[in-house]
């Protein structure tokens, strides 16, 4: 089989995180997810905690509603004064995943990956997703906070990651017109999801 990205988008609570991580470990391929912001960081010299408080989220301004930064792959130079803004870390994520994307076979969740490597043909674009009292009870159970207070989280990180993806591709972070496969976690379970994909990359790329 060919070198192939596996890219994740997904829904919080929605177990995207852990689909990803079972794929990396039973295809035998490197997952790459926080660890983007560190390879980033050692390529383009700014300190990695800057890439981690832009991870999936944008500055709100009153600029936003009106422009968007499509990324075209640009890099900013160290003598501008734009360095270290959030355009250009996410140009550096950019310029890692696509490094990635053509050195070896993995998985990457989350960063409008699917958007980064639309171009590529060796590219399975991946969402994840659940209703909302499935992903209430999934976190639930792992935090032990009130339904109440992850219902708000939910909203919020959803809503952030949905702004970041419009912001730097135009486009709906949730439209499936996006991805090869939309998958429920809730209905099929992280199994099935695992082997949903194992198939579709077997049929594609064999």
């Amino acid at each position: 089989m060919k070198k192939y990205v596996i890219t994740i988008a997904r829904g919080y609570g929605s177990g995207g995180r852990t689909i990803g991580k079972m794929l990396a470990e039973e295809l035998g391929i490197h997952y790459y997810d926080r660890e983007l912001l560190r390879l980033a960081s050692d390529d383009s010299g700014i300190n990695e905690e800057l890439f981690a408080r832009a991870d999936e989220k944008i500055k709100k301004s009153l600029l936003f509603k009106i422009a968007r930064k499509s990324y075209n792959g640009e890099l900013i130079p160290p003598d501008s004064d734009d360095f270290v803004s959030n355009d250009n870390l996410f140009n550096y994520q950019a310029k890692i995943i696509k490094e990635l994307a053509e050195e070896e076979a993995c998985v990457i969740v989350g960063r409008a990956a699917d958007y980064i490597l639309k171009d590529y043909d060796n590219v399975v674009k991946v969402f994840v997703h659940a209703p909302l009292e499935d992903c209430i009870k999934t976190l639930k159970e792992m935090s032990g906070e009130s339904e109440k207070e992850i219902e708000k989280k939910i909203a919020s990180i959803d809503k952030h990651r949905a702004e970041y993806y419009e912001y730097y591709t135009g486009r709906s972070w949730d439209d499936a017109k996006n991805y090869d496969l939309c998958l429920n976690s809730s209905r099929l379970g992280f199994d099935k999801c695992v082997e949903i994909v194992k198939a579709y990359l077997d049929i594609r790329f064999r």
